[in-house]
């Protein structure tokens, strides 16, 4: 056991539980039996506050973990997290405008109620919140795996439950203040987060070259190990194979990320449009702290850090690379900052993706089906007790899982959630894809996309099937026909299911409206798409239905 590690990391898991539960009265509302309050923070974050926010919500523990983790296994692959969330905020900054404009004119919480509004379907709402749902949960289960990796770095590394206990103690006390306090919480721990997770990476990137022997010396210590590597997708640089996959991963990871409720969550906190103009401009500055993260991969190569092997399958976990390294080549109190920053820096996040999928249930599903004339004051009580459920239906999944298999499935979770782009994306600027093209083009996006991650093996791990979203071109095959036969060239899975997908929606549009069809009736307006914070008659927030 670690124990100075030990110490610094919970006197600084303290503060930020203190900072939880203090929350709730910070900014306080009247009450915050409404979801306008609970679950989206009374609509009236600024510039800062969202900076910290949607920073905290897409930079995750996962991210600062498996990035240079990523790296460290198979080199340059791992680099496309960078384009990817480069591009991400010029192709968002136009359509999360509309999506804020809409959504504080017409009251609206989910991305589901947007599209529930929009076509006046209660299906395809319930199937984006469903979506959004599914595409959530292992995203939240990841949070946990960078977690565990901290507390088995620091000596937590049993075989059986209480191996999983400290896990499970840290995730009861984020249950319980974000209970209490909604998104203000993780709002207001996101500063602690961001600020230690700044403050340890850039001491990372000086301190530790300089020790190795510099960039030359640590990008020289990758090539060599690469180039003794059996796998010929691995390397410093993309090849012929993995330079499609990377970059429709990039972009599809792109198209993807502001998909996931808990972004749009995020978005929706804001108080205007022109704080959302600020940070989408700003952001990307997060990019840099990332790009400068992922070369810690190739750091941990040249001093020779080693994973951890996770007594509870008995495997080497390579998600302890990080902390292995910081263990190895730090003091440590500081190591226990380090740490520090990633526990937090996993339950910001999971608190924000719980939160996110409980008012897609409470309003998308519980309301919709289940309880049509529920209060506001009933709304926020099934949202706080549905953010409960899914945490802990994430630390059971962690309990009884394989963590590995975990990881595969945030690549399917990718894959899951773009299916939701002609439904979400495309209809902020038209209705001409029909509502029922929509549903048809969502089934067989996401029905081929899991026959084609079905398919797919991990040879490293030994399973036969959704082993990653790397897909071989030889293996796309229409109704029997192969048009890219012998290939070896690799596409992501999640890129082609959506092509697949916007087909059907453009096909089935034509047919249906040939058939006179109805598009249903559409509740937004024009100007609703335009609406900023001071307009005149813009609705109050924590209004009536």
């Amino acid at each position: 056991m670690e124990w100075v590690e030990l110490i610094v990391f919970s006197l600084l898991f303290l503060l930020v539980t203190v900072m939880g539960f203090v929350a709730a009265r910070w900014r306080a509302a009247a009450s915050l039996d409404h979801l306008d309050e609970w679950g989206l923070g009374g609509r009236k974050f600024g510039s800062w506050i969202t900076w910290f926010l949607i920073g905290g919500d897409l930079y995750t523990a996962y991210t600062f973990v498996a990035v240079p983790a990523l790296l460290f296994g198979a080199g340059a692959t791992g680099f496309f997290a960078l384009p990817y969330t480069i591009i991400a905020y010029p192709l968002v900054f136009l359509p999360i405008l509309r999506m804020w404009s809409v959504s504080r004119a017409r009251g609206y919480v989910t991305p589901a109620d947007f599209v529930r509004g929009r076509y006046d379907s209660p299906l395809l709402a319930l199937v984006v919140a469903v979506t959004g749902i599914v595409a959530t949960m292992p995203y939240i289960a990841l949070q946990l795996v960078g977690l565990e990796a901290v507390l088995r770095s620091m000596g937590f590394n049993g075989a059986g439950f209480l191996g999983h206990l400290p896990l499970l103690i840290a995730f009861v006390i984020l249950a319980l203040y974000t209970y209490q306090s909604g998104l203000r919480a993780p709002a207001l721990i996101a500063f602690v987060k961001d600020i230690l997770i700044y403050l340890v990476i850039l001491v990372a990137v000086i301190y530790l070259p300089a020790k190795l022997g510099g960039w030359d010396a640590i990008f020289g210590a990758a090539q060599e190990k690469f180039a003794a590597s059996e796998a010929p997708a691995d390397g410093i640089l993309l090849n012929a194979n993995n330079q499609l996959q990377y970059a429709t991963l990039a972009l599809g990871s792109a198209l993807a990320l502001f998909l996931y409720p808990h972004s749009i969550t995020g978005v929706l906190a804001s108080r205007g449009r022109d704080v959302l103009k600020r940070n989408m401009s700003a952001l990307p500055a997060y990019s840099l702290l990332l790009g400068l993260l992922a070369l810690l991969g190739f750091v941990a190569i040249a001093a020779g850090t080693k994973p951890i092997v996770n007594n509870a399958t008995g495997r080497p976990d390579n998600n302890t690379i990080v902390p292995e390294l910081f263990n190895g080549q730090f003091p440590s109190w500081f190591a226990g900052i380090a740490f520090a920053a990633i526990g937090i820096g996993a339950l910001v996040p999971a608190a924000i993706m719980s939160i996110a999928a409980a008012n897609l249930w409470t309003r998308n599903v519980y309301k919709e089906f289940l309880h049509k004339d529920a209060t506001h004051a009933q709304e926020a009580k099934q949202a706080k007790v549905a953010s409960l459920v899914v945490k802990f239906g994430a630390v059971a999944f962690i309990l009884f899982i394989d963590p590995q298999y975990a990881i595969d499935l945030q690549l399917i979770g990718g894959v899951i959630i773009l299916q939701t782009l002609p439904a979400v994306a495309i209809a902020l600027y038209t209705r001409w894809l029909h509502r029922w093209a929509l549903l048809a083009g969502w089934l067989v996006g996401m029905t081929w996309g899991m026959v084609l991650l079905y398919g797919i093996p991990n040879p490293a791990s030994g399973r036969a099937h959704f082993g990653g979203s790397a897909l071989a071109l030889d293996k796309l095959n229409l109704f029997g026909w192969q048009p890219f036969e012998g290939s070896t060239v690799q596409i992501y899975v999640g890129f082609v299911a959506l092509l697949a997908n916007l087909l059907v929606a453009v096909v089935g549009t034509l047919i249906v409206r040939r058939l006179n069809v109805s598009n249903g009736q559409d509740g937004t307006t024009d100007a609703d798409y335009h609406v900023d914070e001071g307009d005149e008659d813009l609705r109050p927030i924590a209004a009536a239905h």
